[in-house]
């Protein structure tokens, strides 16, 4: 009776499990699959956006005599050509040593320092009034590292430090770099604790030292010279940052720069290697008989964007007969749903338009990476219900639900055969009951018919 109970409850329910257990597999199938095409576009552009910040898609610039100067992109344009780069003379800040302390940790005395910055020029200071003096309060017992540090983090944009000299200690203060960022130091004393008038300074007077005036960087870009107050120059040449670190006058060196063709050859061959990759995986569950996703929103949505993705419009601000499209790269998709590339569109492109071909391959807000890295973020897109994040997150909770109601239907079929189970030991016992009387009834028959014989 016990097994008859669990095999009529599990027959019972047995119908309506199957229907949950095959909805659960579909669903993570489709969970599956719609999260696989979701973290290959993202992997895609994830790696375009790698690409094109490691530089090798656009021209870069490099220095001859790599010692006098580093070349970077500026991001203000796509430069191209050679120029003659000539450093006459780095940028360099001021720095002044005071006079000798008995230690670091002697006492200087109390007041207030007060930094005035502008042109240190044979003996004279002439004040830069746009830039507002610093007064630096240098308490009663403070000593002379501790000054130094009082300095250092007054905002003033000068560094100190204490130099144990074989003269003895001594406060060394730099400057930004320069000409015009020298400085001289006002000092206002504590009468009540002298000994800070020591550290003031003006050209031609106090106890410092002049070690270094402050200057600006002079070069010779194509025979002009052009000035610095930094040895940083930006656009100097059109769309370069040049940071200087070293001279080389007399001897002229050359900046030039790579050609990106055969880098952005190579690229878009693995674009599109990489969008076949995708379609394929894409085309298969979107297969209307054997698909997971063949009637899924998200998925019908890429493959619409996948086919129209050659001729959007992904540079909108070039000029007409300019690069504009993944087309004019020579980017075409077949009647199969899969994508060529058409090489020697791509060559007759960079020779056209270099400069608008390499300008695809950036960061900014157009191009190649902006493109698929807004397609990777709509595809993932939670809140909509249109794409494959939205799909994924409305499979889950249907396959929470479907895993609810398993569990529901575990504890009714649970509850069936117990039902059944305690109806049935109750005609178990009435049975059993019967047994007993036809057992009785059986033996008065049988002692009956042994009195008659």
């Amino acid at each position: 009776m016990a097994k008859l109970a669990s095999d009529l409850a599990a027959a019972q329910y047995a119908g309506r499990i199957d229907r949950l257990s095959a909805k659960s597999e579909t669903l993570k199938a489709q969970i599956s699959a719609a999260s696989d095409i979701k973290s290959m576009m993202l992997s895609l552009a994830t790696s375009l956006g790698d690409r094109v910040r490691m530089g090798d898609l656009s021209a870069q610039p490099a220095v001859d005599a790599a010692g006098v100067a580093k070349a970077t992109l500026s991001g203000t344009g796509q430069p191209t050509g050679t120029y003659s780069l000539e450093v006459e003379r780095l940028a360099q800040g001021q720095m002044l040593a005071s006079g000798s302390f008995a230690s670091r940790d002697a006492v200087v005395g109390a007041g207030t320092m007060t930094i005035r910055f502008g042109t240190v020029d044979v003996g004279a200071f002439t004040e830069d009034t746009a830039k507002a003096a610093v007064d630096i309060v240098i308490a009663p017992g403070a000593t002379l590292a501790q000054t130094a540090q009082a300095i250092s983090a007054s905002g003033a944009g000068l560094t100190a430090y204490v130099s144990d000299t074989v003269d003895g200690a001594k406060l060394v203060i730099k400057g930004p770099e320069g000409a015009a960022s020298g400085f001289v130091i006002d000092v206002a004393e504590d009468g009540a604790n002298p000994g800070l008038s020591a550290l003031a300074w003006q050209p031609g007077s106090g106890s410092g030292t002049l070690l270094q005036q402050g200057q600006d960087a002079l070069v010779k870009i194509d025979g002009l010279a052009q000035q610095s107050a930094t040895n940083v120059l930006t656009d100097a040449i059109p769309g370069v940052r040049l940071n200087l670190t070293a001279t080389n006058i007399g001897a002229p060196t050359t900046v030039r720069f790579a050609d990106p063709s055969t880098a952005i050859t190579g690229a878009m061959q693995d674009l599109t290697s990489a969008l076949n990759e995708i379609a394929a995986v894409l085309n298969e569950a979107t297969d209307p008989q054997t698909g997971d996703l063949a009637r899924d929103p998200g998925a019908r949505a890429l493959r619409q964007n996948f086919s129209a993705l050659a001729g959007r419009v992904i540079m909108p601000g070039a000029a007409e007969g300019e690069a504009r499209t993944l087309s004019d790269l020579g980017l075409k998709i077949t009647r199969y749903g899969t994508f060529e590339l058409d090489t020697q569109r791509l060559t007759d492109a960079m020779k056209r338009d270099p400069e608008g071909v390499a300008a695809m391959f950036t960061t900014g807000i157009s191009g190649i990476y902006s493109t698929f890295d807004s397609l990777s973020r709509s595809t993932s897109a939670v809140g909509n219900p249109s794409s494959l994040g939205g799909s994924i997150s409305r499979y889950n909770a249907q396959l929470l639900e479907v895993g609810e109601d398993q569990a529901e239907l575990v504890e009714d079929q649970e509850a069936t055969r117990a039902r059944l189970a305690a109806r049935f030991a109750v005609s178990d016992s009435r049975i059993m009951g019967f047994q007993s009387t036809l057992s009785f009834l059986e033996n008065q028959i049988a002692a009956w018919n042994a009195d008659k014989g």
